[in-house]
């Protein structure tokens, strides 16, 4: 299923997979202790420099994920994964600040999550905590801990594909059990961890829009000013019970229809009140009204970019604000 996330991110966003900028101020682990200068002949500079190549290597990182390192401080790094499709995450950014051991590699690499004191992931702590085995942070099988052989490339695919996936609920132990169950009560706390995983996404945007980390600011605003309208109508689409979270389908015409708990229908349209609020440097006109009951007749949405009414041409956010406006408008979703 599509979430209404653009397939090929790099085709929207113009932004370099592995660069070397200028240290970031903001960076979680800038004043550790650990020593920032690096022998250039030691065995740990020579590694670092191999990662280096790994991830700026052509085709080597994924589509939606961008990292930058820092020249004068090569025992740090910055990386930025964006929320896949199908899972309750899509469209969102999650940042995370990397450092390499002094030993490095005979030692994982301590990573922070930048949580804005939110937990959306049973692996991902408020306190920036990363629980995965392969950073030694969980006890798992010999085979998923750290290794010298073991890569920040190989970390970074783990935790997007282990941990921000589309049953986040699964990966705690106690429940991990329960994974294939059909059980209605079993599947239903798979549900309302989604929803909630979701409304936190949502909120996590929300600071990220206000409050950049820093040498990502372009990326930010071109991130969602290319995805403001899917992920509105995505709120829009999970409210009206079209669709369930991480299922949201931009190209689907099946008339879906899914119960929407009350509580988490009072949390969407709270969290899109706040969206539209954080988005509106990119809407120029937002036009929203709906009926109180689970009638469509009268929804009236409508968003366009300053920049769509500055160039009057059809471009890939003219096709997302288009698409946005027949979710939302058409009285037979």
């Amino acid at each position: 299923m599509d979430s209404g996330i653009v397939e090929n991110h790099a085709d929207i966003i113009d932004f370099p997979h592995f660069d070397v900028v200028p240290i970031a101020a903001d960076h979680h682990y800038l004043n550790s202790k650990q020593s920032a200068k690096i022998n250039a002949n030691s065995s740990v500079y020579r590694h670092i420099m191999k990662e280096w190549k790994i991830l700026k290597g052509e085709n080597n990182l994924p589509d939606s994920i961008y990292v930058q390192a820092y020249e004068t401080r090569i025992d740090l790094m910055r990386a930025v994964i964006v929320g896949s499709p199908g899972t309750p995450y899509h469209d969102g950014l999650f940042f995370f600040d990397i450092r390499l051991p002094s030993d490095y590699p005979n030692q994982p690499p301590k990573v922070h999550y930048i949580s804005h004191g939110y937990r959306l992931n049973p692996n991902l702590y408020a306190s920036g905590l990363v629980c995965l085995s392969l950073l030694n942070t969980w006890n798992g099988g010999n085979n998923e801990k750290w290794t010298q052989k073991s890569t920040i490339l190989q970390t970074l695919v783990s935790i997007q594909g282990l941990v921000l996936n589309d049953r986040p609920y699964f990966n705690e132990p106690y429940f991990a059990s329960g994974k294939n169950s059909k059980r209605p009560k079993i599947v239903k706390k798979s549900i309302v961890y989604n929803n909630n995983a979701f409304i936190l996404s949502c909120k996590s945007m929300i600071h990220i829009m206000r409050n950049p980390p820093k040498n990502f600011e372009n990326f930010v605003v071109c991130h969602f000013r290319a995805r403001v309208g899917l992920i509105l109508a995505a709120v829009r689409a999970y409210e009206k019970g079209r669709a369930m979270v991480g299922m949201f389908d931009r190209n689907s015409s099946v008339n879906a229809r899914v119960e929407v708990m009350q509580t988490f229908k009072g949390d969407l349209r709270k969290i899109r009140t706040e969206l539209l609020a954080a988005f509106s440097p990119y809407i120029s006109e937002a036009m929203i009204s709906m009926n109180d009951d689970d009638d469509d007749e009268g929804d009236d949405v409508v968003v366009k970019t300053r920049e769509n009414v500055k160039k009057h041409k059809k471009s890939v956010w003219s096709k997302l604000i288009g698409f946005a406006k027949c979710i939302w408008k058409s009285p037979n979703a």
